[in-house]
Protein backbone atom coordinates (compact mmCIF):
# COMPACT_ATOMS: atom_id res chain seq x y z
CA UNK A 1 0.00 0.00 0.00
CA UNK A 2 1.16 3.67 -0.78
CA UNK A 3 1.51 6.16 1.35
CA UNK A 4 0.94 9.87 0.95
CA UNK A 5 -0.38 13.03 2.14
CA UNK A 6 -3.40 14.11 -0.11
CA UNK A 7 -4.77 13.68 -3.55
CA UNK A 8 -2.64 16.39 -5.37
CA UNK A 9 0.63 14.22 -3.94
CA UNK A 10 -0.44 11.13 -4.86
CA UNK A 11 -0.62 12.67 -8.51
CA UNK A 12 2.59 13.78 -8.48
CA UNK A 13 4.41 10.70 -7.11
CA UNK A 14 2.43 8.21 -9.55
CA UNK A 15 0.48 10.26 -12.42
CA UNK A 16 -1.89 6.99 -12.10
CA UNK A 17 -3.18 5.36 -15.48
CA UNK A 18 -6.09 3.56 -13.53
CA UNK A 19 -8.31 4.65 -10.66
CA UNK A 20 -7.34 5.14 -7.43
CA UNK A 21 -8.96 5.00 -3.99
CA UNK A 22 -7.82 7.14 -1.49
CA UNK A 23 -8.30 5.95 2.06
CA UNK A 24 -8.57 8.16 5.05
CA UNK A 25 -8.76 5.69 8.17
CA UNK A 26 -8.57 9.12 10.48
CA UNK A 27 -12.29 9.84 9.04
CA UNK A 28 -13.48 6.26 9.84
CA UNK A 29 -12.41 6.87 13.44
CA UNK A 30 -13.27 9.81 13.96
CA UNK A 31 -17.15 8.67 12.53
CA UNK A 32 -16.97 6.00 14.50
CA UNK A 33 -16.62 7.65 18.04
CA UNK A 34 -18.42 10.25 17.37
CA UNK A 35 -21.75 7.55 17.42
CA UNK A 36 -19.76 5.43 20.31
CA UNK A 37 -19.77 8.60 22.21
CA UNK A 38 -23.02 10.67 21.31
CA UNK A 39 -25.64 7.73 20.38
CA UNK A 40 -27.15 6.80 24.03
CA UNK A 41 -27.51 3.52 22.37
CA UNK A 42 -25.55 0.52 20.47
CA UNK A 43 -24.63 1.51 17.19
CA UNK A 44 -24.64 -1.55 14.61
CA UNK A 45 -22.22 -0.91 11.42
CA UNK A 46 -24.04 -2.10 8.41
CA UNK A 47 -21.53 -3.97 6.71
CA UNK A 48 -23.43 -3.66 3.46
CA UNK A 49 -22.30 -0.07 3.01
CA UNK A 50 -18.48 -1.29 2.64
CA UNK A 51 -16.72 -4.70 3.38
CA UNK A 52 -13.58 -3.69 3.54
CA UNK A 53 -11.60 -5.79 6.10
CA UNK A 54 -9.09 -2.88 7.04
CA UNK A 55 -12.78 -0.69 7.94
CA UNK A 56 -14.53 -3.57 9.98
CA UNK A 57 -11.18 -3.41 11.99
CA UNK A 58 -11.06 0.51 11.94
CA UNK A 59 -14.79 0.92 13.50
CA UNK A 60 -13.53 -2.23 15.80
CA UNK A 61 -10.50 -0.78 17.23
CA UNK A 62 -12.67 2.76 17.66
CA UNK A 63 -15.39 0.74 19.74
CA UNK A 64 -18.13 -0.40 17.04
CA UNK A 65 -18.33 -4.15 18.40
CA UNK A 66 -21.89 -4.80 16.67
CA UNK A 67 -22.03 -5.27 12.80
CA UNK A 68 -25.47 -5.35 11.11
CA UNK A 69 -24.95 -8.13 8.57
CA UNK A 70 -27.75 -9.24 5.69
CA UNK A 71 -26.09 -12.42 4.04
CA UNK A 72 -24.04 -15.34 5.26
CA UNK A 73 -21.00 -14.04 3.24
CA UNK A 74 -21.15 -11.00 5.43
CA UNK A 75 -21.73 -13.15 8.35
CA UNK A 76 -18.64 -15.04 7.36
CA UNK A 77 -16.47 -12.19 6.79
CA UNK A 78 -17.08 -10.28 9.95
CA UNK A 79 -16.72 -13.81 11.63
CA UNK A 80 -12.77 -14.00 10.37
CA UNK A 81 -11.48 -10.69 11.06
CA UNK A 82 -13.61 -9.78 14.11
CA UNK A 83 -14.17 -13.10 16.00
CA UNK A 84 -15.56 -11.45 18.86
CA UNK A 85 -17.80 -9.19 17.48
CA UNK A 86 -21.52 -9.40 17.82
CA UNK A 87 -23.38 -10.04 14.40
CA UNK A 88 -27.19 -9.00 13.94
CA UNK A 89 -28.48 -10.85 10.74
CA UNK A 90 -31.12 -7.96 10.26
CA UNK A 91 -32.10 -9.21 6.84
CA UNK A 92 -35.84 -9.76 6.62
CA UNK A 93 -35.40 -12.78 4.18
CA UNK A 94 -33.33 -15.01 4.30
CA UNK A 95 -32.79 -18.82 3.10
CA UNK A 96 -33.27 -21.08 5.95
CA UNK A 97 -29.80 -22.61 5.16
CA UNK A 98 -28.12 -19.22 5.70
CA UNK A 99 -30.29 -18.94 8.88
CA UNK A 100 -28.79 -22.07 10.46
CA UNK A 101 -25.49 -21.93 9.71
CA UNK A 102 -25.57 -18.37 11.09
CA UNK A 103 -26.89 -19.87 14.13
CA UNK A 104 -25.26 -23.33 14.55
CA UNK A 105 -21.76 -22.59 12.76
CA UNK A 106 -20.94 -18.75 13.30
CA UNK A 107 -22.96 -17.79 16.90
CA UNK A 108 -25.32 -15.40 15.36
CA UNK A 109 -28.18 -14.96 17.75
CA UNK A 110 -29.88 -12.05 16.60
CA UNK A 111 -32.40 -11.67 12.92
CA UNK A 112 -35.20 -9.85 11.87
CA UNK A 113 -38.01 -10.60 9.75
CA UNK A 114 -41.51 -9.31 8.88
CA UNK A 115 -43.53 -12.37 8.55
CA UNK A 116 -45.33 -15.01 10.12
CA UNK A 117 -43.02 -17.13 7.40
CA UNK A 118 -39.96 -15.84 8.04
CA UNK A 119 -40.64 -16.52 11.73
CA UNK A 120 -41.46 -20.03 11.42
CA UNK A 121 -38.17 -20.45 8.99
CA UNK A 122 -36.19 -19.12 12.05
CA UNK A 123 -37.31 -21.48 14.37
CA UNK A 124 -36.99 -24.46 12.24
CA UNK A 125 -33.69 -23.32 11.19
CA UNK A 126 -32.40 -23.36 14.99
CA UNK A 127 -34.28 -26.15 15.93
CA UNK A 128 -36.32 -24.22 18.34
CA UNK A 129 -33.86 -22.34 20.15
CA UNK A 130 -34.34 -20.53 22.97
CA UNK A 131 -31.56 -18.08 23.06
CA UNK A 132 -32.96 -15.72 20.46
CA UNK A 133 -33.24 -12.20 19.70
CA UNK A 134 -35.87 -11.43 16.91
CA UNK A 135 -36.28 -8.10 15.43
CA UNK A 136 -39.68 -7.17 13.83
CA UNK A 137 -39.56 -5.40 11.15
CA UNK A 138 -42.28 -2.82 10.75
CA UNK A 139 -42.97 -0.71 7.59
CA UNK A 140 -42.33 3.13 7.79
CA UNK A 141 -42.12 6.06 5.30
CA UNK A 142 -39.39 7.05 3.73
CA UNK A 143 -40.84 10.44 2.30
CA UNK A 144 -38.04 12.40 4.13
CA UNK A 145 -34.99 10.20 2.61
CA UNK A 146 -32.64 10.64 -0.59
CA UNK A 147 -33.02 6.96 -1.42
CA UNK A 148 -36.60 4.80 -0.58
CA UNK A 149 -36.21 1.51 1.60
CA UNK A 150 -40.13 1.67 2.03
CA UNK A 151 -41.81 -0.62 -0.51
CA UNK A 152 -39.22 -4.21 -0.21
CA UNK A 153 -39.76 -5.45 3.36
CA UNK A 154 -41.44 -4.14 6.69
CA UNK A 155 -44.81 -5.80 8.23
CA UNK A 156 -47.93 -4.34 7.11
CA UNK A 157 -49.53 -2.07 9.89
CA UNK A 158 -52.40 -4.56 9.60
CA UNK A 159 -50.24 -7.28 10.42
CA UNK A 160 -47.73 -6.09 13.02
CA UNK A 161 -49.62 -6.85 16.02
CA UNK A 162 -50.25 -10.38 15.32
CA UNK A 163 -46.58 -11.04 14.41
CA UNK A 164 -44.92 -9.53 17.72
CA UNK A 165 -47.30 -11.39 19.78
CA UNK A 166 -46.19 -14.69 17.83
CA UNK A 167 -42.61 -13.73 17.81
CA UNK A 168 -42.88 -12.81 21.24
CA UNK A 169 -43.70 -16.35 22.29
CA UNK A 170 -40.34 -18.03 20.66
CA UNK A 171 -38.02 -14.78 21.38
CA UNK A 172 -35.68 -14.70 24.50
CA UNK A 173 -35.53 -10.92 23.65
CA UNK A 174 -38.01 -9.23 20.98
CA UNK A 175 -37.31 -6.56 19.21
CA UNK A 176 -39.06 -3.90 17.32
CA UNK A 177 -36.80 -2.38 14.05
CA UNK A 178 -37.69 -0.09 10.76
CA UNK A 179 -35.55 1.86 8.28
CA UNK A 180 -36.74 5.25 7.22
CA UNK A 181 -34.46 5.39 3.83
CA UNK A 182 -31.10 5.89 2.70
CA UNK A 183 -30.06 9.47 3.08
CA UNK A 184 -32.94 11.13 5.92
CA UNK A 185 -32.45 14.25 5.60
CA UNK A 186 -34.42 15.46 8.34
CA UNK A 187 -35.06 14.09 12.01
CA UNK A 188 -38.66 14.08 11.77
CA UNK A 189 -38.34 10.77 9.45
CA UNK A 190 -37.39 9.19 13.18
CA UNK A 191 -40.02 10.69 15.03
CA UNK A 192 -42.60 9.79 12.69
CA UNK A 193 -41.31 6.12 12.49
CA UNK A 194 -40.98 5.97 16.30
CA UNK A 195 -44.72 6.55 16.61
CA UNK A 196 -45.33 3.35 14.63
CA UNK A 197 -43.56 2.06 16.92
CA UNK A 198 -45.68 3.34 19.70
CA UNK A 199 -48.82 2.13 18.03
CA UNK A 200 -47.51 -1.03 17.21
CA UNK A 201 -46.81 -1.79 20.86
CA UNK A 202 -49.67 -0.76 22.22
CA UNK A 203 -51.78 -2.39 19.96
CA UNK A 204 -49.84 -6.01 20.53
CA UNK A 205 -49.42 -5.43 24.54
CA UNK A 206 -45.94 -7.05 24.23
CA UNK A 207 -43.17 -6.53 26.31
CA UNK A 208 -40.41 -5.37 24.12
CA UNK A 209 -36.84 -5.26 24.86
CA UNK A 210 -34.99 -3.90 21.73
CA UNK A 211 -35.79 -0.69 19.70
CA UNK A 212 -33.83 -0.98 16.45
CA UNK A 213 -33.92 3.13 14.84
CA UNK A 214 -32.22 1.30 11.97
CA UNK A 215 -29.82 3.06 9.28
CA UNK A 216 -30.64 6.44 7.11
CA UNK A 217 -28.25 8.65 9.04
CA UNK A 218 -26.75 11.15 6.00
CA UNK A 219 -23.58 12.21 4.71
CA UNK A 220 -22.99 15.23 2.79
CA UNK A 221 -23.25 15.82 -0.67
CA UNK A 222 -23.51 19.09 -2.88
CA UNK A 223 -27.00 19.64 -2.94
CA UNK A 224 -27.22 17.52 0.45
CA UNK A 225 -26.84 19.54 3.24
CA UNK A 226 -28.49 17.77 6.52
CA UNK A 227 -28.69 19.14 10.10
CA UNK A 228 -26.16 17.74 12.68
CA UNK A 229 -26.36 14.53 13.56
CA UNK A 230 -26.86 15.32 17.12
CA UNK A 231 -30.32 16.61 16.61
CA UNK A 232 -31.18 13.07 15.02
CA UNK A 233 -29.67 11.72 17.83
CA UNK A 234 -31.76 13.79 20.25
CA UNK A 235 -35.08 13.31 18.71
CA UNK A 236 -34.84 9.39 18.65
CA UNK A 237 -33.52 9.43 22.39
CA UNK A 238 -36.39 11.56 23.06
CA UNK A 239 -38.60 9.77 21.46
CA UNK A 240 -37.18 6.14 22.86
CA UNK A 241 -37.73 7.53 26.10
CA UNK A 242 -41.58 7.98 25.73
CA UNK A 243 -42.32 4.66 24.39
CA UNK A 244 -43.98 1.99 26.79
CA UNK A 245 -41.32 -0.36 27.01
CA UNK A 246 -39.26 -0.87 30.36
CA UNK A 247 -36.32 0.59 31.93
CA UNK A 248 -34.02 -2.34 30.67
CA UNK A 249 -35.09 -2.18 27.16
CA UNK A 250 -32.07 -1.14 24.53
CA UNK A 251 -32.14 1.28 21.88
CA UNK A 252 -30.36 0.66 18.76
CA UNK A 253 -29.18 2.20 15.40
CA UNK A 254 -27.50 0.94 12.00
CA UNK A 255 -25.17 3.79 10.69
CA UNK A 256 -23.62 2.33 7.44
CA UNK A 257 -23.05 5.49 5.12
CA UNK A 258 -22.63 8.04 8.30
CA UNK A 259 -19.43 5.65 9.29
CA UNK A 260 -17.95 5.06 6.20
CA UNK A 261 -18.68 7.58 3.34
CA UNK A 262 -15.75 10.41 5.02
CA UNK A 263 -12.96 7.28 4.58
CA UNK A 264 -12.50 6.93 1.11
CA UNK A 265 -12.73 9.14 -2.20
CA UNK A 266 -11.71 8.33 -5.80
CA UNK A 267 -9.02 9.66 -8.30
CA UNK A 268 -9.81 9.69 -11.93
CA UNK A 269 -8.14 10.58 -15.22
CA UNK A 270 -9.97 12.41 -17.63
CA UNK A 271 -9.15 10.39 -21.14
CA UNK A 272 -10.91 12.86 -23.29
CA UNK A 273 -13.15 15.77 -23.24
CA UNK A 274 -15.96 16.40 -26.18
CA UNK A 275 -17.69 20.02 -24.91
CA UNK A 276 -19.40 19.66 -21.57
CA UNK A 277 -18.93 15.84 -21.28
CA UNK A 278 -15.42 14.20 -19.61
CA UNK A 279 -14.59 10.45 -20.20
CA UNK A 280 -12.89 9.14 -17.28
CA UNK A 281 -11.85 6.23 -16.26
CA UNK A 282 -13.91 4.60 -13.69
CA UNK A 283 -17.93 4.49 -14.36
CA UNK A 284 -21.59 3.28 -13.38
CA UNK A 285 -19.98 -0.29 -13.46
CA UNK A 286 -17.39 0.93 -10.88
CA UNK A 287 -17.51 3.10 -7.73
CA UNK A 288 -19.79 5.51 -9.32
CA UNK A 289 -23.00 3.46 -9.69
CA UNK A 290 -25.07 5.76 -7.80
CA UNK A 291 -23.93 8.78 -10.02
CA UNK A 292 -25.03 6.57 -12.70
CA UNK A 293 -28.05 5.26 -12.10
CA UNK A 294 -29.77 6.86 -9.09
CA UNK A 295 -28.21 10.52 -10.30
CA UNK A 296 -26.32 10.98 -6.73
CA UNK A 297 -23.84 14.49 -7.21
CA UNK A 298 -20.54 13.84 -5.29
CA UNK A 299 -17.80 16.10 -4.57
CA UNK A 300 -15.65 16.53 -7.04
CA UNK A 301 -12.28 18.63 -7.30
CA UNK A 302 -9.95 18.94 -10.02
CA UNK A 303 -6.25 17.71 -8.94
CA UNK A 304 -3.16 19.29 -10.34
CA UNK A 305 -0.35 21.66 -9.76
CA UNK A 306 -1.54 25.07 -11.73
CA UNK A 307 -4.98 25.75 -10.25
CA UNK A 308 -6.70 27.59 -13.07
CA UNK A 309 -6.47 30.81 -11.28
CA UNK A 310 -8.85 32.68 -12.71
CA UNK A 311 -11.01 30.55 -14.83
CA UNK A 312 -14.55 29.79 -14.63
CA UNK A 313 -16.56 27.18 -13.32
CA UNK A 314 -18.32 24.94 -15.49
CA UNK A 315 -20.83 22.36 -15.49
CA UNK A 316 -20.21 18.60 -17.00
CA UNK A 317 -21.11 14.96 -17.00
CA UNK A 318 -18.74 12.42 -17.30
CA UNK A 319 -18.96 9.17 -19.47
CA UNK A 320 -17.21 5.81 -18.22
CA UNK A 321 -14.40 3.89 -19.20
CA UNK A 322 -16.52 1.00 -21.04
CA UNK A 323 -18.46 0.51 -24.07
CA UNK A 324 -22.03 0.90 -22.75
CA UNK A 325 -23.87 4.33 -23.35
CA UNK A 326 -25.76 3.67 -19.68
CA UNK A 327 -22.04 4.12 -18.17
CA UNK A 328 -23.23 7.74 -17.96
CA UNK A 329 -23.07 10.14 -15.01
CA UNK A 330 -25.38 13.21 -15.68
CA UNK A 331 -24.30 15.28 -12.98
CA UNK A 332 -23.86 18.29 -12.80
CA UNK A 333 -20.17 17.89 -11.75
CA UNK A 334 -18.93 21.73 -11.28
CA UNK A 335 -15.63 21.80 -12.27
CA UNK A 336 -13.03 24.63 -13.98
CA UNK A 337 -13.66 25.19 -17.47
CA UNK A 338 -10.15 24.74 -18.91
CA UNK A 339 -10.27 21.20 -17.75
CA UNK A 340 -9.06 18.92 -20.39
CA UNK A 341 -7.39 15.02 -20.94
CA UNK A 342 -4.55 14.19 -19.07
CA UNK A 343 -6.16 16.11 -15.87
CA UNK A 344 -7.26 14.41 -12.59
CA UNK A 345 -10.05 14.69 -10.41
CA UNK A 346 -10.90 13.53 -7.15
CA UNK A 347 -14.62 12.59 -6.15
CA UNK A 348 -15.27 12.52 -2.87
CA UNK A 349 -17.69 10.99 -0.12
CA UNK A 350 -16.94 7.48 -1.89
CA UNK A 351 -16.53 5.37 1.34
CA UNK A 352 -19.95 4.16 1.62
CA UNK A 353 -21.31 2.30 -1.87
CA UNK A 354 -18.42 3.06 -3.61
CA UNK A 355 -15.83 0.34 -3.63
CA UNK A 356 -18.60 -1.91 -2.61
CA UNK A 357 -20.60 -1.46 -5.81
CA UNK A 358 -17.25 -2.21 -8.23
CA UNK A 359 -17.63 -4.95 -10.97
CA UNK A 360 -15.12 -6.02 -13.54
CA UNK A 361 -17.25 -5.59 -16.46
CA UNK A 362 -15.85 -4.98 -20.13
CA UNK A 363 -12.46 -5.48 -18.20
CA UNK A 364 -12.12 -2.64 -16.25
CA UNK A 365 -12.35 -2.05 -12.49
CA UNK A 366 -8.46 -2.54 -11.26
CA UNK A 367 -8.01 -0.10 -8.67
CA UNK A 368 -4.81 0.58 -6.21
CA UNK A 369 -5.39 1.77 -2.88
CA UNK A 370 -3.43 4.48 -1.01
CA UNK A 371 -3.71 5.81 2.22
CA UNK A 372 -3.96 9.65 2.51
CA UNK A 373 -3.90 12.28 5.41
CA UNK A 374 -5.73 15.08 4.54
CA UNK A 375 -9.51 15.68 5.28
CA UNK A 376 -12.15 14.21 3.46
CA UNK A 377 -13.83 16.81 0.57
CA UNK A 378 -16.97 17.39 3.67
CA UNK A 379 -17.31 16.36 7.41
CA UNK A 380 -20.32 16.27 9.53
CA UNK A 381 -17.76 15.21 12.31
CA UNK A 382 -15.32 18.24 14.19
CA UNK A 383 -11.63 17.51 14.63
CA UNK A 384 -12.01 17.11 17.88
CA UNK A 385 -14.05 14.03 17.79
CA UNK A 386 -11.26 12.35 16.45
CA UNK A 387 -9.55 12.57 19.82
CA UNK A 388 -8.00 9.42 21.59
CA UNK A 389 -8.13 7.13 18.40
CA UNK A 390 -6.29 4.82 19.85
CA UNK A 391 -8.57 4.08 22.44
CA UNK A 392 -8.59 0.18 23.14
CA UNK A 393 -11.43 -1.78 22.32
CA UNK A 394 -12.60 -2.26 26.03
CA UNK A 395 -12.42 1.32 26.90
CA UNK A 396 -15.10 1.99 24.01
CA UNK A 397 -16.96 -0.67 25.16
CA UNK A 398 -17.41 0.70 28.30
CA UNK A 399 -17.60 4.23 26.96
CA UNK A 400 -21.20 3.04 25.15
CA UNK A 401 -22.81 2.06 28.85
Amino acid sequence: MYENTDALAVVRALRPDEPITLLRPHAATRAARFFVEKFQGKSLYAVKANPSPALLELLWNAGITHFDVASLGEVRLVNKFLPDAKLCFMHPVKSERAIAQAYHNHGVRTFSLDSHDELEKIVRATNGATDLELCVRIRVSSEHAKLSLASKFGADPSEVADLLVATRQVADALGICFHVGSQAMTPAAFSEAMEHVRAAIVQASVTVDIVDVGGGFPSVYPGMEPPPLESYFDVIHDAFEDLPISYSAELWCEPGRALCAEYASLLVRVEKRRGSELYINDGAYGSLFDAAHVGWRFPVQLQRSDTSIGTQMAEFSFYGPTCDDMDHMAGPFVLPDDIQAGDYIEVGMLGAYGCAMRTEFNGFGETETVVVEDEPMATLYSRSAANDVGLTNRQARASKK
